[in-house]
C-alpha cells in the first residue's frame, strides 16, 4: 500500500494528479473549518485572553520548526508516502480533542485543551508536509510544476469561498438560536473539518509514490542552519524574509479580535471579508502570473509589499477613536488591497528562495529560510499577546482643532489605541523590513517606469476579460489617471 515505484506510467500520473487536486479541496476545506476566523472566534467564546489569542497564532508556524527533524525520518525511512500519511492521520485525529472541549471540559480547562488539541495538529501537520513537499517535488514532472500548483490553488481558494459563506451563516444561525450552546456551533465544525480531513487522506494515499534513486548527504542540524548565512545575498534575503514575517504576524493574527470586539461585527460579516479577500487573490494571481514572465522575484515583491504593508497602516484609520461613516468602505479597501498584493508576495517570496539557492546545496539554504522564517513568524504573534493588556490602557491621539470668535471646531486625524499601536508597529517593522529587501540582489531588475506601465497593462487585459460584469472597470480608471497625471507633472519639470 505505501510501496514506493520505480516507473510510474503517464495513466499512473494523470490519475494521481487528480488525487492531489481531491485531496487540495478536502485539505483546504479542514483547514478553513479549523483556522482563521473560526479558531479566533471559538477562543474568544471560551473567553480566551489576548496572550491565549497570540499563543494559538503562535503555534501553526513554531510547529513547522518541526520540518527539519523531519527531514531526517524520510532520509532513514525513504517511504515519504507512509511517512506522510501516517503523519497526517495523527494530525487530523488530534482535532477529537478539539471536538470534545463543549462534552467533557469547562470553558477554561477548554482553553487548555484547544492549545494542546491545535498543538498536536500542527505538529504532525509539519511532519506530514515536509514528506509531502519532496514527494511531490519528485512524482509531478517540472514542466508542470507551476501550472499544477496554481490550478490546484485556484480550485481549493474557490472552494473555499463556499466553505466559509456555509460555516460562518451556521455559527450565527446557532449562536442566535441557542446562545446558551454555541460551543457545539464549533464542535459541529470541527467534527465536519475531521470528515474532511480523512477523505482528503484517502486520495493522498491513492496517490503513487516514486522511488527515491538519489542519497541526500548527512549533514548536521547546525551546520544545516548556518552555512548559507555566509553568503551575504542570501543573508539579506533572510533578513527580509524574518522581518517582513514578524511584521505582518504581529498584527495579522489580531485583526479578527478586532473586527469582533472593537468593531462589533458577527462572525458573518468578517467571513465576507474573508471571502473579498480570497476573490481578489484569485483575480490577480493570474495578473502577477503573467507579469512575473519578464519581471524577476524581488520586482513583485518591490510592488507588493509596500502595497500590503500600508493595507495595515488603514486599519489604525478604521476607528477614530470609535466607528465612523467611512469605516466600512475603509475596510474593504484594505481587504482588496490584501487580496492583490497577497497573491504577488506569496508567489515571489518562495520562487526568489529556490533561485537564490545554489543547487547543491538546495537543501541547506531552504532548510535555513523555513527555520527563520517560522522562528519569527511564531515569536511575533506571542509578543503581540503579552503586550496587548499594556496597550488596552493606552492612548496617542492628534487633533485638528480651530478656534474663532463665536465658533470652533476639532477633528481627530489620527488615533492610536489598544490594537492600532499593534497595526502602527507592525507598519514600521514592514519599512524596515523594505529597507531589506532593497539589500538582496537578483538578475533581472526592471526600471520603476517599466514595472508600472506592464502591471497596469495587465491588469486593463484582466478587465477587459470581464468587461460584461459592471463596476469592473472603473476599479482601474482612477488608479491609472492618477499615475498618467503623476507622470506628465514629472514631464513639465
Amino acid at each position: 500500500m505505501f510501496q514506493p515505484k520505480k516507473e510510474i506510467s503517464k495513466q499512473e500520473l494523470e490519475k494521481g494528479l487528480r488525487f492531489i487536486i481531491w485531496d487540495g479541496i478536502a485539505s483546504q476545506t479542514m483547514a478553513t473549518l479549523t483556522g482563521g476566523v473560526f479558531l479566533v472566534a471559538f477562543a474568544l467564546y471560551l473567553g480566551a485572553s489576548n496572550m491565549m489569542i497570540g499563543l494559538l497564532a503562535a503555534l501553526p508556524p513554531l510547529m513547522q520548526l518541526l520540518q527539519l527533524p523531519s527531514a531526517y525520518l524520510v532520509e532513514k525511512f525513504r517511504n515519504r508516502k507512509k511517512i506522510s500519511v501516517m503523519a497526517s492521520l495523527l494530525s487530523r485525529l488530534s482535532l477529537i480533542i478539539i471536538i470534545a472541549i463543549p462534552f467533557l471540559f469547562s470553558a477554561r480547562a477548554g482553553l487548555f485543551a484547544l492549545v494542546f488539541g491545535l498543538a498536536m495538529h500542527a505538529g504532525f501537520a509539519a511532519i506530514s508536509g515536509c514528506s509531502w513537499n519532496t514527494w511531490m517535488h519528485d512524482l509531478i514532472p517540472r514542466s508542470r510544476l507551476g501550472a499544477f500548483f496554481s490550478k490546484r490553488l485556484s480550485i481549493t481558494t474557490f472552494f473555499e469561498l463556499f466553505i466559509s459563506i456555509g460555516a460562518g451563516f451556521l455559527i450565527d444561525f446557532w449562536l442566535f438560536n441557542f446562545p446558551k450552546y454555541g460551543s457545539f456551533a464549533y464542535s459541529v465544525i470541527f467534527t465536519l473539518a475531521l470528515f474532511a480531513g480523512l477523505l482528503g487522506l484517502f486520495f493522498l494515499n491513492k496517490t503513487p509514490e516514486p522511488k527515491m534513486n538519489y542519497v541526500q548527504k548527512n549533514l548536521r542540524l547546525i551546520r544545516l542552519i548556518t552555512k548559507p548565512l555566509k553568503d551575504m545575498n542570501f543573508r539579506n534575503l533572510i533578513v527580509y524574509m524574518s522581518s517582513w514575517n514578524f511584521a505582518v504576524n504581529l498584527a495579522a493574527p489580531f485583526f479578527t479580535v478586532y473586527l469582533i470586539q472593537r468593531l462589533n461585527f458577527n462572525i458573518t460579516y468578517v467571513i465576507g471579508f474573508q471571502i473579498l479577500t480570497s476573490l481578489v487573490n484569485i483575480f490577480f494571481l493570474g495578473i502577477w502570473g503573467r507579469f512575473s514572465e519578464d519581471h524577476n522575484n524581488k520586482t513583485i515583491l518591490s510592488i507588493s509589499s509596500p502595497l500590503f504593508i500600508f493595507s495595515i497602516l488603514l486599519w489604525t484609520f478604521t476607528t477614530l477613536p470609535q466607528k465612523h461613516f467611512f469605516t466600512l468602505p475603509l475596510l474593504i479597501l484594505i481587504h482588496v488591497l490584501m487580496g492583490a498584493t497577497l497573491a504577488g508576495i506569496r508567489l515571489a517570496s518562495g520562487n526568489i528562495s529556490f533561485k537564490l539557492s545554489p543547487k547543491e546545496d538546495s537543501t541547506s539554504y531552504l532548510a535555513a529560510a523555513s527555520f527563520v522564517n517560522s522562528l519569527s513568524a511564531g515569536i511575533a504573534p506571542l509578543v503581540g499577546g503579552i503586550f496587548a493588556d499594556f496597550f488596552a490602557n493606552r492612548q496617542l491621539s492628534l487633533t485638528l482643532s480651530w478656534m474663532a470668535p463665536g465658533a470652533s471646531f476639532a477633528v481627530n486625524t489620527f488615533n492610536l489605541e489598544h490594537w492600532d499601536f499593534f497595526f502602527f508597529l507592525a507598519f514600521l517593522f514592514g519599512l524596515y523590513s523594505l529597507h531589506r529587501l532593497s539589500k538582496v540582489e537578483e538578475e533581472g531588475n526592471f526600471t520603476k517606469k517599466m514595472q508600472l506601465s506592464r502591471l497596469i497593462a495587465e491588469i486593463r487585459k484582466e478587465m477587459r476579460n470581464l468587461s460584461t460584469i459592471s463596476g469592473l472597470r472603473p476599479m482601474i480608471k482612477f488608479p491609472a489617471l492618477v499615475i498618467t497625471r503623476i507622470k506628465r507633472k514629472n514631464r513639465k519639470k
